[in-house]
């Protein structure tokens, strides 16, 4: 795998972003069985503003999230609970998955209210933005359950409990 990170919020360097993102990216990719290829990912590193200045450029939503990706092919599955198309190598030889933004903002509030580790939930969210770069999604009811059971499969490899369990904090 080749993983370019792109820093633009220095406090991204205190959190070791590059190595969550290649524990992430690696661990979503040996899940799926495809990490027999040098495929690309960028994860660009960044703050509220620079995330919802993207929100609102790609998606309308000119507010922050917590992650973004835009994925270098298309390969969602075509009905819900389908499975994407798997990646392949385009004839140049290129392997480019795609790109993923994260908001450090967004990422520090949602683990603080879910009484979650910061490292864990930004794992989360790079594993979730990896999956949306494979072709899984979470609109449609079916594809939701698939996307939602490899996290918690592929966050269980990495030794983080199930984000969608509930509890009432510390």
């Amino acid at each position: 795998m080749i993983l370019d990170v792109v820093i633009e919020d220095a406090r991204w360097d205190a959190a070791a972003l590059e190595k969550q993102a290649q524990e992430a990216v690696s661990a979503t990719l040996a899940y799926l069985e495809l990490e027999d290829e040098d495929w690309e990912v960028t994860v660009l590193g960044c703050d509220d503003a620079r995330i919802a200045d993207l929100n609102a450029e790609f998606r309308e939503k000119p507010k922050p999230t917590n992650v973004l990706s835009w994925p270098a092919q298309e390969l969602a599955a075509a009905q819900d609970g389908g499975q994407p198309t798997p990646p392949e190598v385009d004839f140049m030889g290129d392997a480019a998955l795609g790109d993923i933004a994260i908001s450090y903002d967004t990422c520090v509030k949602e683990a603080n209210l879910a009484h979650k580790s910061r490292e864990d939930h930004v794992r989360h969210l790079l594993v979730h933005g990896t999956l949306h770069l494979l072709g899984y999604d979470h609109i449609r009811d079916g594809d939701a359950t698939i996307m939602e059971t490899l996290e918690v499969g592929i966050l269980g490899k990495l030794g983080i409990p199930d984000p969608y369990i509930i509890e009432d904090g510390p």
